[in-house]
């Protein structure tokens, strides 16, 4: 378990919290980020009782570094999760459940997990994966229950075809293939319900983390999803999967009303990336939409990493709300935290309080938010952000005003020459920060780990940035 807290408080009128995430959702891929076609009426409902947060960003361009940054406040890099399916989340990383458990919170984790393999001998990605070396499960983290499974499956009978391969659901840590037909979405919920039946009939508050596959390859959609998108080709499939993820969250609305528990639960829902593949041609599976951005997942440009978002609390945040401040999964940590009254881990966090800013008392971001990947880094201050490859150079260095330039196409670096330098500074000291916290200095300890996946931004290269295509909604 990570660096543990002092003090376990038990308290039942403090906010249930449900922190909901699909995979490879694209920011233009719901009805209340304008798309026509397909069918989200509960997370529309959603956007509607709540806040659309349209500067919302997934911690990284891929989905383990994102699903590390939510649970823990910090950036991947401090913990080695350079890529997907590359390392695992440290036990000594203080977590948002175990943070809550010292509350009196039961917690719960169910459906993509990524951060780690689920067992000391298996694992979907073989013995390239590190399988033993990266074992870490959601119950050394502070999850009192998890249905989960390593990396993605099909979204539909998720414990079958090529993407099931050593790649087994878990439940509470033991192999699991019972009720494994059909959407998995529902087969997710169908955990997730009697988990939060249990925690309301105990009188104690939970965290239920819901981590849905769609819509993730493989791409399946059941025959009834089919039909709702006749005449879409193979897109049918990409559409239906994310609608019958639509109907699971509908469900689990009903079932909080039902228990009396709606009103005093926090809802969080975003996308871990922006979505897969090259921009869609009409027709294909992979339709996913960036909306208005250059880039898509793997990208640092905003297609890779704005992602559709919107956090929900009847009765104390202000439904009907847009808020268009930066905003990131590095956030959740610090919120939560704050508004369960649960002390913060005595790390170096990355993210901050999105409350304030959620509730309109803060006008502006203070703090930048970083990015890292491969060999390229970026850096969002307000509305200006920075985007640095390996060069010894900045002049090979872009910069982007996100206020009047969303799809990232001027570059006015050479009209701020100051701002950059002190942005690129900013990006290179946190970086070096990073760095340090990846070889235990948060822990105490030095030598944790290796740092040789840490490449250096020095390297001799003449390849400038350029923007990536745009796609529409």
């Amino acid at each position: 378990m990570g660096l543990m807290l002092p003090g376990t408080v038990i308290a039942t009128d403090k906010p249930n919290i449900i922190m909901i995430m699909c995979d490879d959702l694209g920011y233009g891929d719901t009805g209340f980020n304008g798309n026509k076609i397909i069918k989200t009426p509960a997370l529309d409902s959603m956007a509607e009782a709540g806040v659309v947060m349209t500067h919302f960003y997934a911690g990284g361009p891929v989905c383990s570094p994102t699903r590390a940054t939510c649970l823990t406040g910090r950036h991947y890099y401090r913990m080695g999760i350079f890529s997907a399916n590359v390392g695992h989340l440290p036990e000594e990383e203080v977590t948002i459940p175990e943070m809550l458990k010292e509350q009196g919170y039961t917690t719960g984790h169910f459906g993509k997990w990524h951060l780690g393999t689920l067992s000391p001998t298996l694992s979907s990605k073989g013995v390239r994966r590190k399988i033993k070396e990266n074992f870490s499960p959601p119950g050394v983290h502070g999850y009192d229950r998890s249905f989960v499974v390593e990396s993605a499956v099909a979204t539909w009978d998720p414990g079958e075809g090529k993407r099931a391969k050593d790649n087994p659901f878990y439940e509470d840590g033991k192999l699991t293939t019972k009720n494994l037909k059909g959407g998995a979405g529902r087969v997710v919920m169908d955990r997730v319900i009697p988990f939060i039946e249990k925690a309301v009939d105990s009188n104690k508050p939970f965290l239920a983390v819901i981590w849905f596959n769609a819509p993730h390859e493989d791409i399946l959609a059941g025959p009834d999803y089919l039909k709702m998108y006749e005449g879409y080709g193979k897109s049918a499939h990409f559409y239906g999967c994310i609608t019958e993820m639509d109907e699971q969250v509908g469900r689990l609305q009903a079932k909080l009303k039902e228990l009396g528990v709606y009103e005093n639960t926090v809802q969080f829902f975003a996308s871990d990336n922006g979505p897969e593949g090259s921009p869609p041609r009409k027709g294909c599976r992979r339709a996913g939409s960036a909306g208005p951005f250059s880039g898509r997942k793997r990208d640092l440009y905003e297609g890779g990493v704005r992602v559709p978002a919107l956090v929900m609390w009847p009765g104390v945040i202000k439904s009907g709300n847009v808020v268009n401040i930066p905003i990131s999964t590095l956030d959740y940590l610090p919120t939560i935290g704050n508004l369960t009254g649960a002390p913060l881990p005595n790390v170096p966090l990355d993210g901050v309080d999105m409350m304030p800013i959620i509730k309109g008392e803060l006008q502006r971001r203070d703090k930048a938010i970083p990015f890292r990947y491969g060999r390229m880094a970026a850096l969002v201050q307000g509305n200006y952000k920075l985007i640095i490859n390996a060069s010894d150079s900045a002049e090979q260095d872009v910069l982007y005003d996100l206020s009047s330039d969303v799809a990232e196409t001027n570059n006015i670096r050479s009209a701020h020459p100051e701002m950059a330098h002190e942005m690129r500074k900013s990006l290179l000291t946190f970086l070096k920060n990073a760095k340090k916290s990846h070889a235990g200095a948060d822990y105490g300890i030095s030598n944790y780990t290796p740092v040789d996946q840490f490449r250096s931004l020095k390297r001799n290269s003449n390849t400038a940035i350029k923007p990536r295509n745009n796609v529409k909604k």
